[in-house]
């Protein structure tokens, strides 16, 4: 009777297993779309109003559950047709049937129900996962008390072999996650290297102390208190800064930080005259900052306080130099510089593609302008990392190879390294010895 039946309707076998081929393609590409969309896009659609976003969104929360419905009503379908066709064709052509029924299967499977949905919806993520997400919905909802019980059952027995599986569980910190997807989209060319080195710069912040972007206390540019109004007025006049620390006695006795703005509005409420000027009483008043405070914590506190300028000291008290609202700002753009600032360039490229570095240069700086991957976790300036690596210190001509570059140190005085030129070695081609 069931031969009788399948010879009959040879029109709704066909039916049934197109029908089961176009739910298996609709699991298949639902499931590449909804992990392939981008969760900020659907995060900025769902706020400005979109409920199929929302239900993407809602359906991303529990990844898990939308898998595994996914992956069940994939499996019953292409079951279900492969079980279909193989009666059909075994009551057609006996026992040969078996063998054209998995052939013919898995080229429909694989072509029409896996590859070409997939594709399509890797090519157009969100657009598809937007377009799918209230179907997908209801699978969820109907394979949902299945898959909780899969996903129960999976993790005991995980569980037994040692593997724990938290809930929504990260590898990568978000930080992280955006780092790398910023690099990503580099290496493709959608953005500019600039772009990808302030947006570095900006998620850098937390993780860098002002330690690492002062300018150290031996480059200070300060005034002693006890010199003349004249000398002390001549000084910020042929300062290129308009901030300048006072100190009294001993350049470690800071006392305040004279404003050039201040003082030329009190010169000029004195017509002028020096000699009548209290330089003490127009100076503002020092803030300290401990040296460990991170970048993005110093940044918040600039703009609380609405000032740009503070002094870096360590744990006990002693000032080991001065960071700037623009030190923390040049981190994420870059160098600025305006028509008062002195180039004090450091860095010197040579033709040979070597360089010429002052040893007092910030590992990050010579990062910055010669696009390098210098480490800079254990020192702050290219001689610190030099001493570092070697353990010593190094004194004139001697010559080190670590991080894939070639340190030559050039001058030194006393125990501080002054000059180095560093090469970069030719990478070796993987698999050469």
């Amino acid at each position: 009777m069931e031969d009788i039946q399948v010879h009959a309707n040879p029109w709704l076998a066909l039916v049934i297993v197109v029908a089961c081929l176009a739910l298996s393609a609709f699991f298949s590409g639902a499931e590449t779309a909804l992990t392939a969309a981008s969760r900020a896009r659907m995060l900025a659609l769902e706020t400005s109003g979109d409920s199929r976003a929302g239900i993407v969104n809602r359906l991303l929360l529990a990844r898990e559950r939308l898998i595994g419905a996914m992956l069940i009503g994939n499996n019953v379908v292409n079951i279900g047709a492969s079980a279909f066709t193989t009666s059909v064709l075994v009551s057609i052509f006996g026992s040969e049937g078996v063998l054209y029924a998995t052939v013919a299967m898995s080229v429909l499977v694989v072509v029409f129900a896996e590859v070409m949905p997939k594709t399509v919806a890797i090519n157009k993520p969100d657009k598809a996962a937007l377009l799918l997400a209230r179907p997908v919905s209801w699978v969820v909802a109907l394979f949902g008390p299945l898959t909780m019980a899969i996903e129960a059952f999976v993790r005991a027995v995980l569980r037994v072999f040692g593997v724990t599986i938290g809930d929504n569980q990260a590898v990568l910190s978000a930080s992280d996650e955006l780092r790398g997807t910023v690099d990503l989209l580099h290496k493709e060319g959608s953005v500019e290297t600039e772009a990808r080195k302030m947006f570095g710069g900006l998620l850098d912040l937390d993780d860098l102390e002002v330690s690492d972007v002062m300018i150290h206390r031996t480059k200070m540019r300060t005034i002693s208190a006890d010199l003349s109004s004249e000398e002390i007025v001549r000084e910020v006049l042929s300062s290129p800064y308009t901030r300048l620390p006072l100190w009294s006695g001993s350049p470690e006795n800071i006392i305040g930080v004279l404003h050039a703005k201040d003082l030329l509005r009190a010169l000029d409420a004195v017509q002028g005259d020096p000699s009548r000027l209290d330089v003490k009483a127009i100076a503002l008043d020092t803030w300290f900052v401990p040296d460990t405070t991170s970048l993005a914590d110093q940044l918040k506190a600039f703009l609380a306080r609405k000032t740009h300028f503070a002094l870096v000291v360590d744990e006990y008290g002693e000032v080991m130099g001065l960071v700037t609202l623009e030190d923390i700002l040049e981190e994420i753009v870059g160098d600025i510089k305006d028509e008062h600032d002195v180039t004090v360039q450091g860095v010197r490229p040579l033709p040979d593609g070597s360089v010429n570095v002052d040893g007092s240069v910030p590992v990050r700086d010579l990062n910055r302008a010669m696009d390098w991957r210098l480490p800079d976790e254990e020192a702050t300036t290219i001689a610190g990392l030099v001493i570092h690596e070697a353990q010593t210190i190094p004194d004139a001509g001697q010559v080190f190879t670590f991080h894939g570059y070639r340190f030559q140190v050039l001058r030194k005085s006393r125990n501080r390294i002054t000059a180095l030129k560093i090469m970069p070695l030719p990478r070796t081609p993987a698999g050469e010895g």
